[in-house]
């Protein structure tokens, strides 16, 4: 039997992003202003979006898809890539070694992006991008029921 291949967004996806910026001080919101993912230790403190959590456990139980986390590590802050690996062991330890951090998502070769955007390669993705948040796609039990989980 052939896997299906799925890719996971992390931020606004997997990653409540606005959970971390609710944390930051006031200091950091203004020194960072307009590029609030390069405060360092951003990714470490973001809380999961706990259905979509539970989505990529489930599907990473199914025999029928092989399921990775695909996101991009802001170059300017030096802390992302770890925290985003650091996150991901806490919250998604199914996903162990099963991590791509990149800003070319389109190279990347499957049959489904599951992300918010269609940034960083993600709208030329090859295979079929699933944007999440959207009208076809609000919630993760429309997926589901579009990929027949």
């Amino acid at each position: 039997m052939n896997k299906k291949v799925v890719y996971f967004d992390m931020d606004n996806t997997l990653v409540n992003f606005d959970s971390g910026i609710h944390q930051l001080s006031d200091y950091q919101k203004e020194k960072y202003s307009g590029r609030l993912d390069e405060v360092p230790g951003i990714f470490a403190i973001m809380n999961p979006i706990d259905e979509m959590v539970e989505l990529f456990n489930t599907m990473s139980e199914d025999e029928r898809f092989d399921c990775y986390v695909l996101s991009t590590s802001p170059w300017e802050n030096p802390t992302a890539a770890s925290d985003k690996i650091e996150w991901i062991k806490n919250y998604l330890p199914k996903a162990y070694k099963r991590v791509i951090l990149s800003h070319n998502k389109h190279l990347n070769v499957g049959d489904y992006l599951i992300d918010d955007r269609t940034a960083n390669g993600a709208g030329e993705f090859g295979g079929e991008l699933i944007q999440y948040g959207t009208d076809e796609f609000p919630n993760a039990e429309s997926i589901k029921n579009y990929l027949g989980v």
